[in-house]
Order: C-alpha cells, then sequence, then structure tokens
C-alpha cells in the first residue's frame, strides 16, 4: 500500500486547481518518495504518484517532465520485481496518449527490458523494446540509437534460441549499417551476425565473421580469443571440402590458434588426420545445443562433419579402398559409408569414382573443385603427377616455416645467432 503521508499530499495537490505552481509541490513528492526508495511501499507510491501526474489535473507539457523524473526513480530502485511493477503499470496508464508522452515511453521500455534481462526473461524484454516509437513525429532519432534497439532486440532473440525472430530485426539493422558511426554497435551488429549464421548452421560463412571479428582492437583480449574459439568450432562443423580446408588453413596458420583448447582438433582436420570418436566426444563437451541438433537422416552435426572430413582424409591416404573397408575406418556400415562417398564425390568435394560391381572406391590424388558433377566423377588431369609433387613440395615448405616461427619463438637467442644460419 502507497504511503498515506504520499496519498494524502498527492490528493490535496489534485484538489487545489487553482495553485499555480503544481510541478514544484509535484518535485517534492517524488523526492519524499525517493527518500523512502527501498522500503516496502515505494512501488506502490511510484504508482500513485504517476496516476495522480498522468491524471487530468495536469497538462500534458507539464506531465512531461514530472514523469521523466519518476523515470529515474524507478531505474534507482534496487529490486528488479519492483521496477517491473511500476514500469509496467506506467506502460498502461502511458498507452492511450503514447504519442505525447514516446519519449518517455521509450525510457520506461528500456528500463523494463533492463529488468527483464537481469531476470534472464529475454523474451519479455525483446517484446516490451518493440513497442518503442522508432518513427517518431515528436523527436528525432539518430540512426545509431534506431539501430542500437533493433541489435538489442536481435542479441536478446538469440539468448532465447529463436534465430528466425532475430535475423528479421538484424536485416533492419542492416538497411542502416552504412549510417552507423559508433564503432562498439558496428561490433554488436557483426557478433550478432556471426551467431545467426552459426544457428542456421551456415558454419563456413560463421567462421569467417568470427575470425574477422577476433582481430578487433576494440575487443578485450578474452573476447577475442573467444571469437577465434568460435571460428574454430565452426570451421570443425562445416562441410568438408575445398572451401572448409581454406578456412582450416587460415585458421591453423593463426599463431593464436594454439592457445585455445580446440586446437587439437584443428591440427588434426589440417593436416587431414583421422579423428577418432573419443576425441570427438570430448569436442562435443563445449558444443552449443544447436550444434548438436541431429540431422534429417538422425545424426548430429558433428557427427556427419566428422565423418565427412575423414572420407577426406582417407581419399588423401589411399589411392581406392574397399567399401567394407571404409565403413570401417569411418566407423559406419559398408552402405552408410558407399552414400556419404557418392554424395561428396557427386557434389564435387572429393576426386573419384565408385565400381559398385567391384565395391571398389578409387580416389584421384588431385583436390577436389567443389563443384557439382552430373556423373560422380572428375576426369584425371593430365599433369596430376606434377601437381601431386607441388603440393608435396608445399606442404614441406609450410612445415619448415612453422617449425623455424616456433624456434624463434621459444629460443630467440638461437635463433639471432650468426652460426644459426
Amino acid at each position: 500500500m502507497a504511503s498515506s503521508n504520499v496519498l494524502q499530499k498527492l490528493r490535496q495537490l489534485e484538489d487545489q486547481a487553482t495553485l499555480q505552481d503544481k510541478s514544484t509541490e509535484y518535485q517534492n513528492i517524488l523526492a519524499l518518495i525517493k527518500e523512502s526508495a527501498q522500503t516496502s511501499d515505494t512501488s506502490t507510491s511510484l504508482i500513485s504518484f504517476i496516476d495522480s501526474v498522468l491524471g487530468e489535473s495536469l497538462g500534458i507539457v507539464a506531465a512531461r517532465p514530472l514523469l521523466g523524473s519518476a523515470v529515474e526513480v524507478i531505474r534507482s530502485l534496487t529490486n528488479v520485481n519492483d521496477k517491473i511493477e511500476v514500469g509496467t503499470h506506467a506502460l498502461r496508464v502511458i498507452e492511450p496518449r503514447v504519442v505525447s508522452f514516446d519519449e518517455q515511453d521509450a525510457a520506461i521500455r528500456e528500463l523494463l527490458a533492463d529488468a527483464y534481462t537481469a531476470s534472464d526473461d529475454f523474451k519479455a524484454a525483446a517484446i516490451v523494446l518493440q513497442g518503442i516509437q522508432l518513427e517518431s513525429s515528436q523527436r528525432r532519432l539518430s540512426d545509431d540509437y534506431k539501430v542500437g534497439i533493433w541489435i538489442r532486440i536481435c542479441r536478446l532473440f538469440l539468448e532465447e534460441d529463436d534465430p528466425t525472430s532475430a535475423e528479421s530485426f538484424l536485416n533492419r539493422a542492416k538497411n542502416f549499417r552504412h549510417k552507423v558511426e559508433d564503432e562498439e554497435l558496428i561490433l554488436q551488429f557483426r557478433l550478432s551476425e556471426a551467431r545467426i549464421l552459426d544457428a542456421r548452421r551456415r558454419f563456413l560463412d560463421a567462421s569467417l565473421v568470427y575470425h574477422n571479428f577476433s582481430f578487433s582492437i576494440l575487443l578485450e583480449e578474452e573476447e577475442r580469443t573467444r571469437a577465434l574459439s568460435s571460428a574454430i568450432v565452426c570451421a570443425v562443423l562445416a562441410p568438408a571440402g575445398p572451401n572448409r580446408s581454406r578456412a582450416l588453413a587460415k585458421l591453423y596458420k593463426d599463431e593464436r590458434s594454439q592457445q585455445v583448447e580446440e586446437f587439437g582438433i584443428l591440427e588434426k582436420m589440417f593436416l587431414d588426420r583421422l579423428i577418432s570418436s573419443s576425441e570427438v566426444a570430448r569436442f562435443a563437451d563445449n558444443l552449443a545445443p544447436h550444434q548438436l541438433a541431429q540431422t534429417a537422416d538422425g545424426s548430429t552435426v558433428l557427427a556427419k562433419a566428422v565423418v565427412e572430413h575423414n572420407l577426406l582424409s582417407v581419399s588423401r591416404l589411399y589411392n581406392n579402398v574397399g567399401v567394407n573397408e571404409l565403413g570401417g575406418l569411418l566407423g559406419l556400415d559398408a552402405n552408410t559409408a558407399e552414400e556419404h562417398a557418392a554424395r561428396m564425390l557427386e557434389q564435387g568435394r572429393i576426386a573419384g569414382r565408385i565400381d559398385q560391381i567391384e565395391g571398389i572406391i578409387s580416389f584421384e590424388g588431385r583436390e577436389a573443385s567443389g563443384q557439382r558433377t552430373n556423373d560422380g566423377n572428375n576426369r584425371q588431369s593430365s599433369n596430376l603427377s606434377l601437381r601431386k609433387w607441388d603440393l608435396r613440395v608445399q606442404g614441406v615448405a609450410e612445415e619448415v616455416e612453422r617449425v623455424a616461427s616456433m624456434i624463434n619463438i621459444q629460443f630467440p637467442v638461437l635463433a639471432s645467432s650468426p652460426n644459426s644460419s
């Protein structure tokens, strides 16, 4: 119940229609409420104050600054439930005349969103922010403010695992991105974009955005490392093929990658080594729920990515392999292994052919084109041996360069010695 002293003062003020300085008296009452801001009847006193200010005893011009002052008092409340109670009531009272109080309405919605976020009710926070009038005739809003609201709604929906709703607000912000000057806001946009791509299972695109994001000097070192880790995770989950190989190479050559937990599986994938089920299980422990979701064939995104990687590794290790033997290497039955191989051949992600009569899969020792083929076969080039030799020389050179860099880092004195050459 509201304080009896506050209620009495409000009633007296409402009845004194001839009082010329009502605004000052209302400010005095609000100060009285603020002095007892943490008592049990603060929320009801504020509700009574708002009802009185928005009643018929004051005009709109006088009510606006008083309501703005009340908003600051609401913001100072430490009890989240009190904030939600008073803020929700204020919005309900303002609603019939929201055009006249759109600035105060926006301020209340933003503090309500803060309160809901503190209570982990991200959906309610997103919904209340959607009510802000961004095309107002009463005030001029900057493009940065509009984009900031849309990005905030987008991030709240992402916390609720609702990428569809999040993407709709990201698309609104995208139309104004070229007008935004706030660097931090641009970073939030890029991070939201990466998270949506991740949630949509467009892992290769998400990996690229995360990796670029990890170089931002505006971020703390911990945040940059987390972005790099997310880039590696998405690259690992991406479909095997030439595009992913290029992404893995870029991440592997990033010296910072050696500091993250996911470097082990990154190294194995980059070097085309087979990955065991125990390594997959350890990697899966740190994945988000959507990254462990089942695909149409009943397997998880991670399991499918590892099978395709191991199949790609087999194509690099062997010239040909039996279907039954391939199933043993992949941990699958022969028919499922053949289906995976046929799909990757048809999509141009590995080069080779399948002899179903003999039950043999023959691999062509060259980089797949990544282009879909009609018959599942990629023609052998005349200079295949030369290209294989070039690739091996390139691999040796990259390893030598990597070892030299590690020596330079760990033994700088030895590296700088005149006799080191």
